[in-house]
């Protein structure tokens, strides 16, 4: 059965070019995950308060690698993007920006992020979904990205605002947790906001 409309973005989108490192244009940048991240990725996730609001865990740093092997095959297959946040003088990691669950026909996409414990209270994760949104939204052509966050965790609430996603809702117990299931507050940013 034939659709009534094209796909907003079509299959190879992404994949046709090699995963773009992206400048913040403000000291960080957003590039793609290297090997030796590892240790760095294995040690954010030893943070407590990962363990509070995510809900993965990371054993050894042999495990990591293959996340991170895994990450950097997932740009072929366009479903979900992962990029290292980076401090663009050092490349010290500072956490990862990501589109999740895209779907290109629909032209839409899940930003997910985190930061180091060090690079809290910095900016950091809403200077990296602001520039992985700009990327998205005006270069490649996605239409809508959204962005959900546990209704308790008011610094994720802060990031989704700065970084221009608008609040939508709530999506009650949406997500489960090790503490229980959380209501989860839906944000979303389309392409002219």
């Amino acid at each position: 059965m034939p659709y009534l409309t094209h796909p907003v973005l079509p299959a190879g989108t992404l994949s046709r070019t090699p995963q773009p490192t992206l400048p913040t244009g403000d000291g960080l940048v957003l590039r793609p995950w290297r090997a030796e991240d590892a240790p760095a990725v294995h040690a954010a996730f030893q943070d407590p308060v990962m363990h509070q609001w995510h809900i993965r865990t990371a054993d050894s740093e042999e495990e990591v690698r293959g996340w991170i092997a895994e990450w950097q095959q997932a740009w072929e297959h366009e479903r979900a993007v992962q990029w290292a946040v980076a401090d663009a003088a050092g490349e010290g990691l500072l956490g990862r920006v990501a589109l999740r669950e895209i779907a290109l026909g629909d032209g839409v996409a899940e930003v997910a992020y985190w930061t180091t414990a060090a690079a809290r209270g910095r900016g950091v994760a809403a200077r990296a979904t602001q520039a992985l949104a700009r990327w998205a939204l005006d270069e490649i052509g996605f239409q809508r990205l959204e962005l959900s966050h546990a209704v308790a965790n008011e610094a994720s609430c802060r990031v989704a605002r700065k970084a221009g996603f608008a609040l939508e809702g709530t999506k009650r117990s949406a997500l489960l947790h090790p503490d229980g299931w959380h209501d989860m507050h839906l944000h979303a940013r389309v392409r002219g906001d």
